[in-house]
């Protein structure tokens, strides 16, 4: 850990070691085996307490709600259900420090034929809460108080009655347009608007930082019955590197029948739970990035009062790095006049990562004639995937976001894949497609595709993920207005940017920025080219907040994009340049066990982008290279690199594409 982040971190107060949202959140996918499973998602379950949702993706079951705090046996209940707590026991379940496990066959949490979703939430001060109590059935004027430890006044309590059938109490500070919501109340299980009642439910008093109340004989307060009660705090800070940062909000919006409704965050979201609270009656709305989240294209729904599966819901629904944006006309989501509910959990990982496996990973598979082909990284939760080939294919390099559809699983119809050799739209070649289907892996789609059917042929999965200080990815439209700022969350300045226009044939290709070259040059991901004076950056250099695009339709026409964002991060990835000398040249990146991926391009004359890795060999002899440029298939019979433990060597041997005396060269090391 830098002195930097230990500072950081004794600056949070006496609350102990800094918390960020991947220590109190997940959202894991996982494939059903009927067998034992534990569920690692490093959520400390044993030690703190807290609640696992999980459903269901592929088959109409219902949603199951397991928590710790419970005690005894009655410590499961279904959002779509009126029913009491049932046994978790019949389920297998328990907790782990290290996230929680199932031994069940059942439909609900663990069958082999199914698909599931979990999402945990860890109790953590300014983020979640259980309470459990019991009912006293006050009629009176007065309420009844409940304490809690959320540590800051909840904007959203959802309660069930453990005991009886009843309905789920939700309070929102969203309610009535955010003007006394305490009057008010809905039903997570059910359809039903916002409803009005001094009487009952919350007895028109406010939560507190320490306390919430109930009142009546109703759903919340029947005499002798005990309840759970699940509290969701709204922007109290409390998280990152300084305890500062927030990572919920309860909020609320007015619906417009428009698309671009922007609610702002100032972060990026992975979950959300949206619900129509006046105007009429709607669905609970859930979504989440890892099965698909998605920019542009449809996004994937499950409902908490229906048993329904994944559905591809079609609203209207986009995230970005300050917040989220909903369009359309749809009373699910954005009617307009109507009030509409949320709850927002921010985008992980928060916390730099220490070492490069966290973020990188390469696996390697030999074809066969599977029609899915999947692929299992040991990263947790990859954003970006770029698949090659040794053999010659045309085009190459697929490559797969999961903001622009490869969580969304085979049914959804976002079939996305941009090849970095052409300058075409985003397309499904051929039928051919992928998508993230569990937590850490890819399948790769189609019947009649070379990228996995060739038994002869090795092939390479190269996998990376979202974090600070490493990689972003950001999806925006273009406007056409020069200077245009676009937001990133990769928390530093990036060193290099790679724009891809998403569903148009951009001339310009995959326009590239790299410190070294400045904000008034280019580079051609797809081109050998040398670096151009052109104005896609708008002569204007990045910053750790946003960069800066023109007019050009490459870069912000009316249009899609996609931008990947790189920067340098101690020990893990470098963004440099070096001055070539034609004789043995060492690079320093500052690594200790020398590099796992490397790219280089030449700036000053043509010259390709060299691609080597140390699976396919990294060595003190003859190294394989791809160009990312070309459909060409991998030259295995030459010397250009060697290792070396701070970074890699360039030989003598390499050309002048590599190592021209005087010739000036970009290169992206991953550790």
């Amino acid at each position: 850990m830098s002195l930097t982040k230990k500072l950081l971190q004794a600056a949070a107060g006496n609350a102990g070691e800094s918390l960020y949202v991947e220590d109190v959140f997940s959202t894991y996918l996982y494939a059903g085996t009927s067998a034992t499973q534990n569920i690692i998602n490093n959520i400390d379950l044993t030690t703190n307490g807290g609640l696992v949702w999980t459903k269901a993706r592929d088959v109409a079951a219902n949603h199951n709600l397991w928590t710790t705090e419970i005690g005894g046996t009655a410590d499961i209940l279904g959002s779509d259900l009126t029913a009491a707590a049932g046994n978790s026991s019949f389920y297998g379940l328990s907790t782990r420090e290290d996230g929680y496990a199932v031994t069940s066959s059942q439909t609900q949490v663990n069958n082999s034929a199914y698909d599931y979703v979990s999402w945990t939430f860890r109790k953590a001060k300014k983020f979640f809460d259980v309470v459990t109590y019991t009912g006293n059935g006050t009629i009176s004027t007065d309420t009844q108080t409940i304490s809690h430890n959320l540590g800051s006044t909840p904007g959203c309590i959802i309660i069930k009655d453990l005991d009886s059938v009843s309905n789920w109490g939700v309070y929102h500070r969203g309610a009535n347009g955010g003007t006394d919501p305490e009057d008010y109340y809905l039903l997570l299980n059910l359809t039903n608007a916002e409803a009005n009642s001094t009487t009952a439910y919350w007895g028109g008093v406010a939560p507190t930082d320490t306390e919430f109340s109930v009142r009546g004989t109703g759903n919340v307060n029947i005499s002798g019955n005990n309840y759970v009660a699940y509290l969701f705090a709204h922007d109290a800070g409390g998280f990152g590197d300084n305890g500062s940062e927030s990572i919920i909000k309860c909020g609320s919006y007015s619906g417009t029948s428009a698309n671009g409704n922007a609610i702002s965050l100032g972060w990026e979201p992975q979950w959300l739970l949206i619900k129509r609270a006046a105007g009429g009656t709607a669905n609970w709305l859930l979504y989440d990035s890892m099965r698909g989240l998605v920019v542009a294209g449809n996004d994937v729904a499950l409902f908490p009062n229906l048993a329904n599966a994944d559905t591809a819901s079609g609203f209207v629904l986009d995230i970005g790095p300050d917040g989220f944006t909903v369009g359309g006309s749809d009373v699910e989501m954005n009617a307009t006049g109507n009030d509409y509910i949320y709850i927002a959990i921010r985008r992980g990982p928060m916390k730099t990562p220490e070492s490069a496996s966290e973020v990188f990973d390469i696996v390697n598979h030999t074809g066969n004639t599977n029609t899915n082909r999947e692929i299992t990284s040991a990263l947790d939760g990859p954003d970006m995937v770029f698949l090659a080939s040794a053999a010659a294919s045309t085009p190459k390099f697929p490559t797969i976001f999961r903001l622009t559809g490869g969580g969304t699983g085979e049914n959804s119809g976002n079939q996305r894949v941009l090849y970095t050799t052409s300058t075409g739209s985003e397309t499904s070649l051929n039928g051919v497609y992928a998508d993230f289907g569990t937590q850490s892996s890819v399948t790769w789609r189609g019947s009649s595709w070379g990228y996995y059917s060739d038994n002869t042929v090795q092939y390479y999965n190269y996998f990376f993920r979202r974090a600070p200080g490493f990689l972003d990815v950001v999806c925006y439209t273009g406007d056409g207005v020069a200077g245009r700022t676009v937001a990133h969350n990769l928390g530093v300045v990036p060193e290099m940017i790679i724009v891809k226009a998403r569903n148009v044939a951009a001339g310009g290709g995959w326009a590239t920025y790299n410190k070294t070259i400045g904000n008034n040059n280019v580079l051609q991901l797809q081109s050998s080219t040398a670096a151009f004076d052109y104005s896609w950056w708008n002569d204007t250099t990045p910053t750790a907040d946003v960069f800066t695009v023109n007019n050009d339709s490459d870069v912000n026409g009316g249009f899609n994009y996609i931008a990947i964002l790189f920067a340098t991060l101690d020990g893990i990835s470098k963004v440099g340049s070096y001055t070539g000398t034609a004789a043995d040249l060492n690079v320093d990146c500052g690594f200790s066990a020398g590099a796992r991926f490397i790219l280089i391009k030449r700036t000053d004359s043509t010259g390709d982008w060299y691609l080597y890795d140390s699976v396919r060999g990294i060595v003190a002899g003859n190294d394989p290279y791809l160009l990312l440029n070309s459909t060409a298939a991998q030259v295995t019979s030459t010397d250009y690199i060697d290792p070396l433990n701070a970074g890699f060597t360039v030989t003598s041997s390499a050309p002048a594409a590599l190592n021209a005396s005087g010739g000036t060269y970009i290169f992206l090391a991953i550790a």
